[in-house]
């Protein structure tokens, strides 16, 4: 698969999790709108979602890594050695999808990953991603990339920010909400807008969660779609 490279700012600057600009704070969208929202989260079968594999080229793993702690409302992402999406079969054009994350601390361990998808097609080949991992280099924790076409070429896009990030560590519950509105994709954390992107050229599509790894939990999977 042959691909080129773009990288945007928005919002201004590089991004680190340790500097750039203070946010201007607000509450989520599920705090101030809390009617109309859609539960996501996946009953123990499964069958509103499905599994695809990072790169539609291989196979999925035989080893499932996701079940439904349905006493804890959560998903749970038995990461270790597994990359692949889980992607809700409904697709959607604009709304907002909220999810709360955490990962599964591990001694010694320096980095951890996952992502939130949004705009995505179900064979994998398109994807628009929010990244969750506390990585060093970008993209970062809130940034937005993803593999889209252009003139007929794929185009791996990397959408940054100088944001500062509040992110909680390894252990604790993050949370995030991706607006989905025309072109625009908006990325709140944590109490804070983060990341925007204003030329998202993929107009409908699934929503979903990635294992890239590590062991995640994902609690309250909602979506708003707008009228």
């Amino acid at each position: 698969m042959a691909w080129r490279m773009v990288i945007a700012l928005a919002l201004g600057g590089a991004a680190l999790l340790t500097g750039g600009a203070e946010p201007t704070q607000k509450p989520s969208a599920l705090e101030s709108q809390p009617m109309g929202w859609l539960n996501l989260l996946p009953d123990r079968d499964f069958k509103d979602w499905v599994r695809v594999p990072l790169d539609p080229d291989n196979k999925l793993s035989d080893r499932n890594p996701w079940s439904v702690d349905a006493d804890r409302g959560v998903l749970v992402c038995k990461g270790k050695g597994i990359k692949e999406m889980l992607l809700y079969k409904r697709p959607f054009a604009n709304g907002i999808f909220h999810v709360e994350w955490r990962f599964l601390k591990e001694e010694g361990m320096p980095e951890y990953n996952s992502g939130i998808y949004v705009r995505t097609l179900l064979d994998g080949k398109i994807w628009t991603q929010v990244q969750l991992g506390q990585v060093p280099n970008p993209p970062l924790v809130g940034d937005i990339f993803g593999l889209h076409m252009d003139e007929g070429k794929y185009v791996h896009s990397v959408i940054t920010s100088g944001v500062r990030r509040a992110v909680r560590p390894p252990g604790e519950w993050n949370t995030a909400e991706v607006t989905c509105k025309g072109k625009e994709i908006e990325v709140w954390l944590n109490g804070a807008i983060v990341c925007r992107w204003t030329e998202c050229p993929v107009a409908k599509g699934h929503v979903g969660v990635q294992a890239e790894l590590f062991d995640v939990e994902f609690r309250n999977l909602k979506f708003k779609p707008f009228e």
